[in-house]
Order: structure tokens, then C-alpha cells, then sequence
């Protein structure tokens, strides 16, 4: 391994709100209303957009690939998508409204020299990620690379973000972190409060059990905060993970990373005064885990 894992954590948390923009721009729901998305609520164009390199797979797939969301969740809106449209028009939608977001959200950088250089080191290591293994990452890493470099970027940054998550996956699943307790562990560790994660919609009796099967095993007290052996738990997990998404980054040296580090923070501080994005999110960006 090339680089630190602060490092490997810090690149994917300045590539996710480049990745984001899809979910939250006003571009993309315009896009999503057009092909016959509800948008009164981000769902419905969230699951067809995310899920869409897949191609008209059926919900049961999504619900196994996209692991902590609800299943019945999952089940309305990943049944629905491709009655309302097909894959390969979502994702010529998805490149049209990312495209128009990144240029609104980053005005006249979006022509720089350094944001350039910043989708090139970023291109260069989503084209060293492995992908075996990894569902999500691979039917991103299949569709063709654009041309212009905000959207390089973009798709970049969504080959490495799925190819992290693919590997969070199995970084909960060897810690024996079902769909229900991987949320519920997070949130007792306090990387949101429980009603951010609420938006996962799991009942408050699937949501109770899970709990209670933690509470079982001495990962939480019956408050539901983490005990010292689920803080442990959960910093193994966040170890894990960024251990299994640090391989595409030594496609990179120590001074390339540090400097897309610095690249991508003028245009994501740009993305993130733009309000869009929520302030928590299920994901805990901003956590910080002790990996010695």
C-alpha cells in the first residue's frame, strides 16, 4: 500500500460531493421529471439513476447491491424504475444533468487548467481500480469515459465512490453488520443522528430488532450507544473499507494525491456553498476513526 489510509479516506471524502451533485442538483430531477420521475422526493430518480449502469435489472439485485436501504423501500421505487424509463435513458439523462450542474455549481473554473489536472489524476486512478468483485464499481467502470474534464471528474469520482462501497460491503459483512445493524451501529458510534438515517426506511420495529441483536452481542448498551467493543467493531469496519479502496490510489505517487487533495478543494467547497448537499448523511463524512 502506497499511501496512508487518512489519505485514502480524505480523497473519497472530497470526491463525494462530486459524486453527490446527481442526487441533489435541480438539474437532476428536472432531467428525472422530463423521462416521468416523480421528484417530489429524491427517491425515485435516486434508485433509477444510481442503479442504471446495471442495466433493467429487478429490485431484489438493487436491494442486495445498494444493501442498507429498506427492502420494502427498495422494492417501490427499484420495481418502478424501468416502467417509468429505460436504463440507457436514464443514464443519457444523468450525463446531461451533471453535466449542466457542474457547470452552474462551478462557473468559470469549470475551463481551469487545474480542474483538468485534477480529472486526469483522478481518471488515471478509477482506470487502476480493480473490479473484480465489486458489482457497482464495474458497470460504472463499463460505460465510456466523456470528454470534457468536469465530466471526467464526475465519472471518476462515481467509479471510485461505487468501487469504496462495493468494498464497505464486504467490510460490514465480515464484521457480521447485517443491512439494518450497519445503520444502526453507525448511528450508536454517532456519525448521524438516528433520524438522518431514518431516511433508509427501515420500520421501528425492523430497526428495534436490530438493535437488540447488537445490544445481544455487547456492541450497545440498551440506550443504543456503542459500547467499547462496537466502537471497536465499527473502527475495524471504517479500517477495512478504506484498506479495500486504497488499491486504485497507488496508481498515483504520494505527490499526485496530495496534489488532487489540493485540486479538488476549491471546486467541492464550490459544490458544497451551493447549499445542495445535506449537512449529515448516512455515510459519516467528517468521522474520524483510529486506524493504528
Amino acid at each position: 500500500m502506497t499511501h496512508s489510509l487518512s489519505t485514502v479516506r480524505q480523497l473519497w471524502q472530497l470526491l463525494e460531493p462530486v459524486h453527490a451533485t446527481l442526487y441533489y442538483a435541480p438539474e437532476a430531477f428536472e432531467a428525472a421529471a422530463a423521462l416521468g420521475y416523480a421528484t417530489e422526493e429524491r427517491w425515485p430518480s435516486y434508485f433509477a439513476y444510481r442503479a442504471a449502469p446495471l442495466g433493467p435489472v429487478g429490485h431484489k439485485l438493487v436491494n442486495s447491491l445498494f444493501y442498507s436501504f429498506g427492502r420494502r423501500m427498495v422494492e417501490r421505487y427499484a420495481a418502478q424504475a424501468w416502467r417509468t424509463a429505460a436504463p440507457e435513458l436514464v443514464l443519457a439523462a444523468r450525463t446531461a444533468a451533471t453535466d449542466r450542474a457542474l457547470r452552474r455549481m462551478l462557473g468559470e473554473r469549470i475551463s481551469s487548467p487545474e480542474l483538468r489536472e485534477a480529472a486526469e489524476l483522478a481518471r488515471r486512478a478509477a482506470l487502476a481500480a480493480d473490479t473484480a468483485g465489486r458489482p457497482m464499481a464495474a458497470a460504472n467502470a463499463a460505460l465510456p469515459w466523456p470528454e470534457e474534464p468536469h465530466a471526467v471528474l464526475w465519472h471518476a469520482a462515481t467509479v471510485l465512490r461505487e468501487h469504496r462501497g462495493d468494498g464497505h460491503l464486504a467490510a460490514l459483512q465480515a464484521h457480521g453488520l447485517g443491512p439494518a445493524e450497519s445503520l444502526v451501529s453507525h448511528a450508536a458510534v454517532g456519525a448521524a443522528p438516528e433520524e438522518v438515517f431514518g431516511s433508509r426506511q427501515w420500520s421501528a420495529e425492523e430497526w428495534c430488532a436490530a438493535r437488540e441483536r447488537l445490544v445481544v452481542r455487547g456492541l450497545l448498551e440498551d440506550g443504543g450507544k456503542a459500547t467499547e467493543e462496537g466502537l471497536r467493531l465499527r473502527n475495524a469496519v471504517e479500517k477495512l473499507t478504506d484498506e479495500l479502496a486504497a488499491a486504485p490510489w497507488d496508481a498515483l505517487t504520494p505527490e499526485e494525491t496530495a496534489r488532487l487533495a489540493d485540486l479538488l478543494l476549491p471546486p467541492v467547497l464550490d459544490i458544497v456553498a451551493t447549499g445542495l448537499l445535506p449537512a449529515q448523511s448516512t455515510l459519516g463524512i467528517g468521522m474520524t476513526y483510529d486506524h493504528q
